[in-house]
């Protein structure tokens, strides 16, 4: 929110009052409290009728800092609050009678008591801080509330309401020249935050608005912190925008919580907060294959999805789920979680030919919402399973399915009710769900089961929502096992993956904007994501849909889905399947590699796909980068997204190798040349090892079996390492290659298995037949 009116004015009708003394400090449970005064306390009448703040500044979690500002303590709190995984750690705390000092491993807070000044270190390189007009508690005049309820659209039960708060707490950072901010949640905006007023409240806008499906209090800094705002309320953000040396973060109400995280470099920031708010689960490795649906409103029927599934198979493209969009359920019964008979006379036994005669796995659609024509209607009405409005009846709109009606997930009763039918279609043989919507959730004039504030449970209404589907799947089907494709998000949700990007369109601006939400997303903690290959809305021409495969199969998750348009390749052209096969090969023999990447974003929480800035800080050509991206540790990818076919990209320091081409660029440069459709800038890192496996048809197999492990230019004196993990997320073997000169040793764990190792750009190999360990000496 804006609450300036240019440098030294505020807006007409605001009074802001800003900490200026930390007129007291005393020790508290885990760090320091501070009672901050609008001014300098000089005589005892300056005692009163004050505007006091306190603020404890506190950790539990190593290199994590929470800071808790409170107005007036006294404010009723129904609800609800992000589940946090706050540790026991004991920091250092100092007080003197200049300032107080909390350290937690790296990270130190530093307050002073001269003039109100509170500064962030990491291993003593500053992060951010604030100082004068900082820290403030801000009042809303009756003029000023008069003025914006006359003009504040409230036209719709989700849009955010009429505020009655006159009181707002915010906190604002300094920044740095030449600093960039990232995150916020799934952004299709410009990547880089700067300049920006962001807004967090889930809404379903499409990838073509400033509107977020995914929207995440918490940002990331080129500098190396994060800051998480603990509040499931509309957090508002000024991003150098009204202040333009200025990060702001505003939280209606008498009080705040926020958390700074410090680190090294983003990666540290991120793996923080995922500790924090919860580690990205581990989908199962079948995920990470290519996903094909029904698409949306497209007529079919079991005859329809067979010719898909056969037709994939006839042309060789490797498949691994079918995904049945709404329609497996019958129109205006959405959703009453039967199948249309009409449509699919037998589900049991069609589900169970495909899993065992097609080797596919199943996900079906479904939504937190009852249609008034469902036979679920009325048994959710009895047992009160809806949210309700304040006068008793249940709530409903037209809005999506006539008479609908809004699971309420905060009822105990309600999820077991919800979840029952879950199983039972997991009892039949779908695999997973498809958790779509979440974002339209009414916000006034109801009542949750748990007196949940209507405001803050709009946006976290989803972590609910998909909490409660995510734990049918892990409960039957097993730990690292369930993954979701879901829609909606909040703070926490990285662990019920995997996360698409909702409604686009087959154009390349919405392609571009896809990569932004996607990296955007990713750099707000979450570990997998994906999107609708050449789009949802409209058909796209075979040049997008091409394009469109090679991105979306280095994509963790990869889905062909439309709306009015099936997605199979040869309704666009012969070539298309050509490509979609290339890339889902490709994706298939990377495997090793890739389930290796995603273990480690379940177990450290950075992402598989990620922005240059989070691997490359240092490099100011990497701050602002959107259109290219790491996949994993050891991968570049910059999609073609022109009818030209123009690649155009940037190439950090060293000698990258395209593993498409094998054409090796020098790092420190940018590139631009034409691509065929099977080609797509995929540049292995120097210093780097790559695993490729002995794919056949199915992206569940053994990772290490006749694999090869191609090092690409490592230096001397350089150490690279290569682990494989079986598909029950088992560390099961490691190479690990160091250079001497022109002698590469590569020493590696026991095995049974033949492998071969190669030096990318020589011809120079071993293969290697089963052994009880050992080493392999490669002269260059």
């Amino acid at each position: 929110m804006k609450f300036a009116d240019g440098f030294w004015l505020n807006q007409r009708g605001y009074e802001v009052n800003y900490a200026n003394q930390a007129f007291e400090i005393e020790p508290c449970e885990n760090g320091f409290l501070v009672v901050a005064t609008p001014f300098v306390v000089y005589n005892r009448a300056m005692m009163l009728g004050s505007a006091n703040l306190e603020i404890a500044y506190t950790s539990t979690q190593e290199n994590c800092v929470k800071v808790s500002i409170a107005h007036h303590k006294g404010c009723a709190d129904h609800g609800p609050h992000f589940p946090l995984n706050e540790g026991s750690y004991k920091p250092e705390v100092t007080i003197t009678d200049k300032e107080a000092v909390l350290v937690t491993g790296d990270t130190k807070l530093v307050v002073s008591k001269e003039t109100w000044s509170f500064q962030f270190y990491y291993k003593d390189k500053r992060l951010t801080g604030g100082a004068w007009r900082s820290t403030g508690v801000i009042f809303e005049s009756a003029f000023r509330q008069q003025a914006r309820l006359a003009v504040q659209s409230d036209d719709t039960f989700w849009s955010y309401p009429a505020d009655p708060s006159r009181t707002y707490i915010r906190e604002q950072f300094d920044t740095t020249v030449g600093e960039y901010f990232y995150g916020f949640g799934e952004k299709f905006t410009p990547f880089v935050k700067n300049g920006a007023n962001v807004e967090i409240w889930n809404a379903d806008g499409g990838t073509c608005s400033d509107q977020s499906y995914k929207s995440i209090p918490f940002f990331v800094s080129s500098r190396g912190y994060g800051v998480f705002v603990n509040s499931t309320d509309k957090v508002s953000y000024e991003v150098c925008s009204d202040t333009v040396s200025k990060v702001s973060m505003t939280v209606p109400g008498e009080s705040m919580e926020y958390f700074v995280f410090g680190g090294e470099n983003i990666g540290d920031a991120l793996a923080g907060y995922t500790t924090l708010t919860g580690k990205p689960a581990l989908p199962p490795a079948f995920s990470f294959g290519l996903w094909l649906t029904t698409s949306f409103t497209t007529t079919y029927d079991e005859e329809t999805i067979t010719s898909f599934i056969d037709g994939m198979a006839e042309r060789d493209i490797p498949l691994q789920v079918f995904h049945f969009d709404c329609f497996w359920m019958k129109g205006f019964e959405w959703c009453n979680f039967e199948w249309d008979k009409t449509q699919f006379p037998d589900p049991p036994a069609m589900l169970e030919r495909l899993h065992k005669d097609k080797n596919l796995h199943t996900c079906v659609w479904i939504n937190p919402y009852i249609g008034q024509r469902s036979k679920l209607f009325d048994e959710g009405v009895a047992g009160g399973y809806f949210i309700m409005k304040e006068n008793g009846d249940v709530f409903q709109c037209d809005e999506w399915q006539p008479g609908m009606a809004i699971v309420d997930f905060t009822n105990p009763a309600a999820c077991e009710w919800y979840a029952s039918k879950l199983r039972a279609l997991c009892e039949m043989g779908v695999d997973t769900f498809k958790t779509d919507f979440g974002e339209r959730i009414p916000t006034r004039g109801i009542k949750y089961f748990d007196g949940s504030d209507p405001i803050k449970m709009h946006n976290f209404y989803t972590y609910l929502y998909n909490q409660c589907v995510f734990n049918v799947l892990k409960e039957y089907y097993g730990e690292n096992k369930a993954c979701l494709f879901a829609r909606s998000a909040t703070a926490g949700g990285q662990q019920f993956p995997v996360h698409w990007g909702g409604d686009c369109s087959g154009n390349y601006n919405s392609m571009a904007e896809v990569v932004r939400g996607c990296l955007s997303l990713c750099i707000s903690g979450f570990g997998y994501t994906s999107h609708d290959m050449a789009g949802f809305e409209a058909t796209a021409t075979p040049d997008i849909y091409k394009r469109w495969a090679a991105f979306g199969m280095f994509s963790s998750h990869s889905r062909l889905h439309g709306n009015q348009s099936y997605r199979v390749p040869w309704l666009f052209d012969e070539e298309s399947c050509d490509v979609l096969r290339f890339f889902a090969k490709l994706k298939g023999k990377l495997m090793p590699y890739i389930w290796a990447q995603a273990i480690k974003t379940h177990t450290v929480g950075v992402p598989v796909m990620r922005a240059m800035v989070i691997d490359f800080a240092d490099d100011p050509s990497c701050l602002t980068l959107d259109r290219q991206y790491m996949f994993g540790d050891n991968i570049l990818v910059a999609p073609i997204l022109n009818e030209d076919g123009i690649a155009q990209y940037y190439v950090p320091e060293g000698k990258w190798t395209d593993i498409i081409t094998g054409k090796v660029y020098e790092g420190g440069k940018w590139y631009t040349h034409k691509c065929s459709y099977f080609e797509i800038p995929a540049l292995a890192k120097p210093n780097s090892i790559i695993a490729y496996g002995d794919f056949g048809s199915d992206v569940e197999y053994d990772y290490l079996n006749n694999a090869v492990f191609t090092i690409y230019e490592l230096e001397d004196g350089k150490t690279a390492t290569a682990p494989i993990y079986d598909t029950e997320a088992n560390k099961g073997f490691e190479l690990t290659a160091t250079r001497s000169g022109n002698i590469i040793e590569c020493s590696y764990t026991d095995t049974d298995k033949a492998f071969t190792v190669k030096i990318a750009n020589t011809d120079k190999e071993v293969k290697v037949n089963p052994s009880c360990g050992g080493k392999v000496i490669i002269e260059l």
